[in-house]
């Protein structure tokens, strides 16, 4: 089974429970999106991964459907449907994302201390190992120093990665929050800006 007929078959099962007309609709969309992605030379798997997991995909559609039903109905089925929808998302971030962020923001954290504390424990030894011989060094000035400082370049390039780590993490967070302002942005009628 290629990537296309993979994502909407996995797009389509999450859907289920949708009006069929809906359903179709959203499947065509996203057939066209491969199509504009083909067109323009790209592969099925850069398409596919351009567009995001198809459950997730699947979920956000769920709500926003489910808040357009509720606009158009204002009934107790379309509340329902709306609170399914976004108690989906909010599981999905609760149980799924958080941990996984708590996760790395730790490791993260602990790993930039780590860099911090080697690069300053290096940047403080490396006077003295060129003054004076180190405890329990019995090679030379040079050498002293030369460890000194490649333990304080080692923390500074561990810092420096961290650094460069939570960038691109803060950037994930931004266009994963932007992903739910779209979503809601949709359910109320306001603009949506990129």
């Amino acid at each position: 089974m290629n990537e296309r007929d993979s994502f909407l078959r996995r797009l389509r099962s999450g859907l289920r429970g949708l009006p069929r007309s809906t359903v179709d609709d959203i499947i065509a969309d996203y057939e066209g999106h491969f199509d504009a992605g083909r067109t323009a030379g790209r592969s099925e798997a850069d398409v596919a991964t351009a567009l995001g997991d198809p459950a997730r995909v699947a979920r956000e559609l769920r709500a926003e459907a489910g808040l357009r039903r509720w606009e158009d109905e204002r009934s107790l089925a379309a509340a329902l449907g709306v609170i399914v929808g976004v108690i989906g998302l909010a599981t999905l971030d609760l149980f799924v994302v958080l941990p996984v962020l708590v996760g790395v923001a730790s490791s993260l954290l602990a790993f930039l201390l780590v860099g911090i504390v080697t690069a300053l424990g290096g940047g403080l030894i490396l006077p003295f190992a060129l003054i004076t011989n180190l405890p329990g060094f019995t090679g030379d000035r040079l050498q002293a120093g030369l460890l000194s400082l490649g333990v304080l370049s080692g923390g500074a390039a561990l810092t420096a990665a961290c650094i460069l780590f939570t960038i691109g993490l803060v950037n994930l967070l931004v266009r994963y929050g932007r992903a739910h302002y779209r979503l809601i942005a949709a359910g109320t009628g306001a603009p949506v800006r990129d």
